[in-house]
């Protein structure tokens, strides 16, 4: 497959696509909080390993971690995209009152919502430790596979991922504190996104 690639075969380009495409997708919405913004920086990581496929190393395993460390750059220009964009929004004037779609939307915008709650709880990280914490954890990649695709030592990824977890552990406490002070939805039909949150962090740091 290495060869493949450095040789600018389509053929094994579609084929990292189909294999990798999800992980790529997932890690970038984990960085992002943002379905668009993932999409996009998926499509960016494809475009542009096709354009540094001849740094490809010859020699080596799976060509994942390539992927998500160009994913983990593009995820953080996406993030960088988006707040240049609400700061502009910020500042424009209130748009026009539109249809109410609610009954179509409101499977969306609680999928939103839970997933904006899970980004913000990551979102209290430092970038670095995140971007660690997202390869290792969420995205499955060894120490020396992360180490790779951030072009940084293992003993780096390892203290970072060790904060990571800390960091984690204490913000979830903190969710179940209040997940437990606050009321469940009818039949506990709805979890509060206090324990949504709280529910994610300790899958993810378990």
């Amino acid at each position: 497959m290495r060869a493949r690639v450095r040789a600018g075969d389509r053929a094994a380009f579609a084929d990292l696509y189909d294999e990798h495409a999800r992980a790529v997708y997932n890690h970038a919405l984990r960085l992002t909080g943002n379905w668009s913004e993932a999409e996009e920086a998926m499509s960016e990581t494809f475009l542009a390993a096709w354009r540094t496929r001849e740094t490809v190393e010859p020699e080596g395993g799976s060509l994942k971690p390539w992927l998500l460390g160009i994913a983990t750059h593009k995820a953080h220009n996406a993030n960088r995209g988006l707040r240049r964009r609400l700061a502009f929004l910020a500042h424009s004037p209130e748009p026009r009152p539109v249809e109410d779609f609610a009954d179509e939307t409101a499977g969306r915008i609680d999928d939103a919502r839970r997933l904006a709650v899970v980004h913000e709880a990551l979102g209290r990280l430092r970038r670095q430790d995140r971007e660690v914490f997202a390869l290792c954890v969420s995205a499955g990649l060894d120490y020396q596979q992360a180490a790779d695709a951030l072009g940084i030592p293992v003993g780096t990824v390892r203290s970072r991922l060790s904060r990571a977890r800390a960091r984690l552990a204490r913000i979830s406490s903190g969710q179940l504190d209040r997940a437990q002070a606050e009321p469940r939805g009818p039949r506990g039909e709805k979890e509060s996104e206090a324990a949504f949150a709280a529910k994610f962090l300790q899958e993810e740091t378990g």
